[in-house]
């Protein structure tokens, strides 16, 4: 179990961090807040130590503009200890990022839940009694990822999510290989996540280097769910995935990264940016190795 949740974890951090931009679109779909896309993003990835030596990792905290601060977590099952945790983490961030003695400022708090568990609370509310002073009810809601079509979450650019769409048919696939079910992967695969990343790339809110990132923990996921299905291996479906989603994506950078070269002969960084139109860290990406 806990190989299992080593997984989903890494493959959530990595979603998190995948670019400032997709991390801004992340937080403006799941708080509902309008920062700019080119707002400064600071990840805290901070470990902190408590009295007994244990360490908690709180790598999900992001700030905005050097100001505002969001607690994002990911969970797979249920776990009674994640509001402690989370108001730990929340604390420690807290006390580091104050800048007087007077005031501390907690992260706004979010967990985005992966499982279809139909009783799971649209949030969780801790109490904290304060004595005499009363009562402070600590609150995080949930976004319940599975409740949400690929429709909503494109309109709302949660494109770092999109690598979680294989999740909708772990069960079903996991009780039998029906055709049917297989057919529903097909289309899961070359609809609700090709077709996705492909028109995310087009409308310009993620680039093809951040969707080639993205198929790379496709795979890694898809891997790791359905390879043990000798049927999806007989119908051609691990193939099939691994071709969509690494040809398809892959192609369109390897022709950016030649252009950006054949550009550099001439060029610098910022001017092939502005002529291609294509994000300057990602111009400086493609000529490391050049």
């Amino acid at each position: 179990m806990q190989n299992i949740h080593d997984i989903y974890d890494r493959i959530a951090k990595r979603c998190l961090s995948l670019s400032s931009r997709c991390t801004i679109h992340l937080i403006n779909g799941l708080f509902g807040t309008h920062y700019p896309t080119d707002s400064n993003v600071t990840y805290n990835w901070t470990e902190h130590t408590d009295n007994e030596l244990k360490r908690t990792l709180a790598d999900s905290i992001i700030t905005i503009d050097g100001h505002y601060s969001y607690h994002v977590e990911f969970q797979m099952t249920k776990d009674g200890e994640i509001m402690l945790r989370m108001l730990e983490y929340g604390f420690h961030h807290a006390l580091s990022s104050r800048s007087d003695i007077d005031h501390i400022y907690f992260p706004e708090p979010m967990l985005v839940y992966l499982y279809d568990n139909e009783n799971f609370p649209d949030d969780y509310i801790l109490q904290i009694h304060f004595g005499d002073q009363g009562i402070f009810y600590y609150k995080v809601p949930v976004f319940k990822y599975l409740k949400h079509s690929i429709d909503e979450l494109n309109q709302k650019k949660l494109i770092v999510l999109i690598p979680f769409q294989l999740l909708r048919l772990r069960r079903a696939i996991e009780k039998e290989r029906t055709e049917n079910n297989i057919n529903a992967l097909k289309s899961l695969i070359t609809h609700d996540i090709l077709d996705s990343l492909n028109q995310n790339v087009a409308a310009g809110n993620i680039t093809r280097t951040e969707a080639s990132k993205l198929s790379q923990l496709i795979l890694q996921l898809y891997h790791h769910i359905y390879d043990r299905y000798e049927e999806l291996e007989s119908e051609g479906i691990h193939h099939m995935t691994e071709d969509a989603l690494i040809f398809d994506v892959d192609i369109l950078e390897y022709h950016q990264k030649r252009l950006i070269r054949l550009l550099a002969e001439t060029y610098t960084p910022e001017e092939i940016a502005a002529r291609a139109d294509i994000p300057l860290e990602e111009v400086k990406e493609a000529l490391k190795k050049y």
